[in-house]
């Protein structure tokens, strides 16, 4: 009896464990939404409980393109909207010049207190201010609070619906100059249509589309690169 029970429990194992390791992942592959789902809905939380810690979900496919935007503009004065757990804020910050700075806006505290954690630890603090809060209550503010007059670059990474709002406040604040530089990310996973019809039909933009791909996936996803025009 014992012996079947053990039997029945070892090949339940391997079934689950073939199930999760390759069959669901190769299934999902291709869909942005159900990779999405399978991946940091249920795989993640599954995680989460069985080791009682909280894993940061990063898409290494955009750190070339990120790096090398930072890189191309070399900008004194930077925006961040969405800091998460602070893994783009070291990879923006670390590549800034002396004397440049960092806004990275985080509306939840929890996050937030990670990403400060990361920041010091990367040793960055001098560079980089992490503000909590919403977006749309920040960006009225900064040029008062932070004595910043315009943004050479604004990394968008955080609600999706937000991005379009986002950048026509900027617009309005005056924060953008001719130069400035938006990039922003997952604009087709989880999408941001609005947003992309904006930036590319806009005379007051010059945009350019960097495909990657979502973690673990086949499934495509991209970075939109615009360029403020005036």
């Amino acid at each position: 009896m014992l012996l079947n029970v053990l039997a029945v429990t070892a090949v339940s194992a391997a079934v689950l464990y073939v199930l999760y390791k390759w069959l669901i992942p190769a299934a999902v592959q291709n869909s942005g939404w159900l990779a999405l789902i399978w991946h940091d809905v249920i795989v993640e939380r599954f995680l989460n409980i069985l080791t009682g810690l909280s894993r940061p979900q990063v898409t290494p496919s955009y750190r070339p393109i990120l790096d090398s935007v930072v890189s191309e503009v070399n900008p004194s004065t930077a925006l961040e909207l969405g800091t998460y757990c602070g893994y783009s804020t070291v990879r923006i910050a670390r590549l800034l010049s002396p004397g440049s700075k960092l806004i990275t806006v985080e509306f939840n505290p929890a996050y937030a207190a990670i990403a400060r954690q990361i920041i010091a630890h990367a040793g960055l603090q001098n560079k980089v201010t992490l503000v909590e809060g919403g977006s749309g209550d920040l960006i009225p503010k900064i040029k008062k609070q932070f004595g910043i007059t315009s943004l050479d670059f604004v990394f968008l990474d955080h609600w999706k619906d937000r991005y379009l709002p986002d950048i026509k406040l900027l617009e309005d604040c005056g924060l953008l100059k001719k130069g400035s530089v938006l990039l922003a990310d997952n604009v087709i996973c989880p999408g941001t249509p609005e947003y992309l019809e904006y930036v590319r039909n806009s005379p007051r933009y010059k945009s350019q589309y960097f495909k990657s791909y979502l973690e673990y996936t086949k499934a495509e996803d991209g970075l939109e690169k615009s360029v403020f025009l005036g």
